[in-house]
């Protein structure tokens, strides 16, 4: 199954689209009006809230035109495909996107921390946005300002411009990684708590585990005993703001 992308649709019409006139639901041209009462605005709400509900997977025009109370060839009155309407809910949720506002006085960590728990936040409320493939972002007003707003912690630190970029899209790409396993280690704890997993497991791997072939394996497995998302978090974000802090300090002083 073909995964769903950001940027697969038509891109003169997905800008056009993105920078609409906030509740106006333009018609494309050689169509009939809109259907009253309808509006972009509301179509994409409603596909967020199908999505949030119960995953990419079932979003399809005609489960959101059920979900609308209208016919599937009306929803095209607004959006040309799902394609299009991807990208618009991936750029509204990025407006909506909770921002704490920055303090000057913040060491760069803390603005670069802050960024990394709203992306977090953000994932938890729309997790539909992970299974979402961003290599083209849609270039909204959504998706512009978070990137205006990221990009301000990574300002004056001692980057190039380049390197600003380079960062933020790491910081990112590990919140996404993280937040992939939350929701894979939620959708098993669904069927099997990882308490219950480990009680069945564990005697036959005492058994069957031989610490001289694994004496790495057996220590460190039985240290850790199961996967703990908040452990992973703060190693995981440490590890990227050392690795920021050294490749600036490495830096000649100016």
């Amino acid at each position: 199954m073909a995964k769903d992308r950001s940027g697969a649709g038509d891109p003169a019409r997905t800008l056009e689209l993105l920078w609409r006139d906030r509740g106006q639901p333009p018609a494309p041209p050689g169509r009939r009006g809109p259907r009253q009462g309808l509006t972009v605005d509301a179509v994409v709400r409603a596909a967020t809230e199908l999505a949030d509900e119960a995953g990419l997977a079932a979003l399809t025009m005609r489960a959101l035109a059920q979900r609308l109370a209208v016919t599937p060839m009306t929803l095209y009155t607004y959006v040309p495909g799902k394609a299009e309407l991807l990208d618009l809910m991936l750029d509204e949720a990025y407006a909506r996107m909770e921002r704490r506002p920055p303090d000057a006085r913040d060491p760069w960590q803390t603005k670069v921390t802050r960024v990394a728990e709203d992306n977090r936040d953000l994932l938890a409320h729309h997790p539909w946005i992970a299974d979402l493939a961003i290599t083209r972002p849609p270039l909204g007003p959504g998706v512009i300002g978070k990137y205006e707003y990221e990009l301000a912690a990574f300002d004056a630190i001692g980057l190039t411009d380049v390197e600003m970029d380079a960062g933020l899209t790491h910081l990112l790409g590990f919140v996404h990684a993280h937040a992939l396993g939350v929701a894979d280690d939620a959708a098993h704890n669904s069927r099997q708590s990882q308490e219950d997993w480990w009680a069945v497991s564990e005697p036959f791997l005492g058994r069957a585990l031989d610490p001289e072939r694994y004496p790495l394996a057996g220590r460190v497995g039985a240290t850790v005993a199961g996967y703990h998302p908040q452990t992973l978090w703060s190693f995981g974000l440490r590890c990227v703001l050392d690795g920021l802090a050294r490749l600036i300090d490495s830096r000649p002083t100016r």
